[in-house]
């Protein structure tokens, strides 16, 4: 299209992913017009000012003015406050999108305060500000366009992160999202939520070490170390999650309850069944995982013998994808890279049989966990009911509190989990 780079890009909400986008853009040589809360103007002026293509405003309405595609980077929560309130400067003609993790609610601030001559088209990248953009899924939503031209410049300006572009419907992001990412930060919510509880460092005991333990170690820690509302949003305000995340805690809880109660045979027929339907079609195919790529990365240092564990948070994530008819493989092409090493991990121990037959012996026959499991089945609740209560304010709570307590080991898990991510990658897309 003649004359494209001509035309300028808004960001509205300068947090992680609106820096991301906005370094990306601007290194392509798009103009970019950038603003936050009136309170960071000081602040995003020294850090972006000077930088080239980059222009600092100090509100959205004059960003919203003289840009032709306006990102509302922003946290769902507050989507319909921040669109009333500069929606009604768009300049004539833009395209309006935003780049939250839960399409409906920004939909539908899109339709109440945008003016009729604006298109929309949103996106979404499906990773965090700490992984590279390159071969990451980006949901790309044209919800209302009056030209296609827009489609392409918009298309044109994404170009430059080098993701993998998926079209999708609003309704269909934020069911793949419920199905990949909702759950999936569930689990390792409650595992540290657990961990906390019972005042462990799980790197720093021989009840996890190594193999599947290192994944479960670098991602929940992953997870803490990014900002509450990343996840908060998601899970309250996209319905189809709270569904999800209801029945994981239930699965968790009637898992728990076979191994208290000591019913085997009920416990391995309701396992092997969920293992069957979810991973019926991947018999033959190469492992997501192998035992190499589980053992290489691990915070705990030394060779301390592995202590056998149940992994209840696994046989529950299955259990819950059988429930609720999730067939998981379906979203590759648009998973996360955390959801692509949850799915690689819950593989290799249902698709290894000796493995699982030797897990659900330990779960009936070994006692040694019974109390991280009963922290594990309580946190797997209590992130539920936050979560079906809507309260953001609870959530905020229990998440910085847990944050903070693994705070001193974010920078070595961060470097262990982007190299582990980096892994999962490559071999997802061999």
């Amino acid at each position: 299209m003649d004359g494209i780079k001509s035309k300028s890009i808004g960001m509205i909400g300068m947090g992680d992913m609106g820096k991301l986008y906005t370094t990306k853009f601007s290194e392509a040589g798009w103009r970019v017009n950038v603003c936050d809360t009136p309170d960071k103007y000081e602040e995003l002026q020294k850090g972006f000012g000077s930088r080239n293509n980059v222009h600092v405003y100090a509100n959205g309405h004059l960003v919203s003015r003289v840009s032709d595609w306006i990102i509302y980077s922003v946290p769902a929560e507050f989507i319909d406050d921040v669109v009333a309130t500069y929606g009604p400067s768009t300049k004539q003609g833009a395209i309006v999108g935003g780049q939250t993790s839960c399409k409906a609610p920004e939909i539908a601030a899109f339709d109440a305060h945008l003016p009729a001559d604006v298109d929309v088209i949103s996106c979404h990248s499906l990773h965090g500000p700490k992984v590279s953009t390159v071969g990451q899924p980006l949901a790309i939503i044209t919800y209302r366009v009056s030209n296609l031209e827009s489609i392409e410049f918009v298309k044109e300006v994404l170009s430059c992160l080098d993701s993998r572009m998926v079209h999708l419907s609003a309704s269909q992001h934020d069911m793949i999202t419920a199905d990949t990412q909702a759950v999936t930060h569930a689990a390792f919510l409650s595992m540290g939520t657990a961990w906390q509880a019972n005042n462990q460092f799980p790197w720093e005991t021989s009840r996890y070490i190594g193999g599947i333990e290192n994944v479960k170690i670098n991602i929940t820690l992953r997870i803490y170390s990014s900002k509450w509302h990343v996840y908060a949003g998601l899970a309250i305000l996209n319905p189809s999650a709270k569904r999800q995340i209801r029945q994981y805690a239930q699965s968790v809880t009637e898992l728990f309850k076979l191994m208290l109660g000591g019913h085997r045979e009920e416990l391995e027929h309701r396992v092997k069944t969920a293992g069957k339907a979810v991973f019926k079609g991947e018999k033959g195919r190469d492992l997501l995982l192998d035992d190499e790529v589980l053992d290489r990365f691990s915070l705990g240092k030394g060779s301390i013998e592995k202590t056998p564990n149940n992994h209840l948070s696994l046989l529950a994530m299955v259990d819950c994808w059988w429930k609720l008819g999730i067939e998981p493989y379906d979203h590759m092409i648009c998973s996360t890279p955390l959801f692509r090493l949850w799915l690689g991990t819950t593989e290799y121990l249902f698709r290894k049989s000796d493995l699982l037959d030797e897990v659900l012996k330990i779960a009936i026959e070994d006692n040694t966990f019974r109390s991280d499991d009963l922290e594990f089945t309580f946190a797997a609740r209590g992130w539920s009911d936050c979560v079906s209560f809507g309260d953001f304010g609870s959530y905020r709570d229990r998440f910085e509190k847990i944050q903070e307590y693994f705070a001193p080991r974010f920078p070595e898990a961060t470097k262990i989990g982007n190299e582990m991510l980096a892994t999962i990658l490559a071999k997802t897309h061999s």
